[in-house]
């Protein structure tokens, strides 16, 4: 099985902590290494990443990784579960993807732009996004441990690299004690 990621890539973050939670055994193939993007483009033309290769099969995103590994390389720890939990654990899941890494991405992107090709709307707009989402998970996860309840979940996956870097771009306010516990 192979993963191909870049080691500053969030989405590559999510899906590497899934296959560390469960020690899945992997070969990691660094965007860093040129050879490793010749391969990635040949297996998806937009060359964006995590993308896995297991047994001749091409599994593209983050999430979805995640779940195939679930279903094809068990491990001890079930980051999906079943049932109501798992409708909320994917919930969150795309709450992290959607309203706190895009929202960090629009703001990182625009500050590597030119100057006159910055969008100071847009991140207006994206450090809203991330007040309103910080205030969210600051609330939900009062008198918790893990983001959706009781266990470590894909949703824990999608929460680590993503507030790790956002919090970066647009810092997460000291008034929000949860959530900035567990960003640590």
């Amino acid at each position: 099985m192979k993963l191909y990621a870049h080691p500053f890539s969030s989405y590559s973050q999510k899906a590497l902590i899934a296959l560390y939670e469960n020690a899945t055994p992997f070969e990691y193939r660094s965007l860093e290494d040129p050879s490793a993007n010749v391969e990635l483009a040949s297996l998806w033309p937009l060359k964006r990443f995590p993308v896995l290769v297991d047994q001749g099969r091409t599994i593209l995103e983050a999430t979805t990784i995640i779940e195939y590994l679930q279903n094809h390389h068990p491990g001890a720890v079930r980051l999906v579960p079943d049932g109501d939990a798992g409708v909320e654990v994917r919930m969150l899941d795309r709450v992290f993807d959607n309203y706190v890494m895009t929202p960090m991405q629009k703001i990182v992107l625009n500050q590597l732009r030119a100057e006159p090709d910055r969008d100071s709307y847009g991140v207006t707009e994206a450090r809203g996004v991330l007040d309103r989402s910080y205030a969210w998970l600051d609330e939900r996860l009062n008198g918790r441990t893990w983001i959706a309840g009781g266990t470590f979940t894909l949703a824990d996956c999608a929460a680590a690299p993503s507030l790790f870097y956002a919090d970066w771009a647009h810092q997460i306010p000291p008034t929000q004690a949860n959530l900035r516990a567990y960003r640590v």
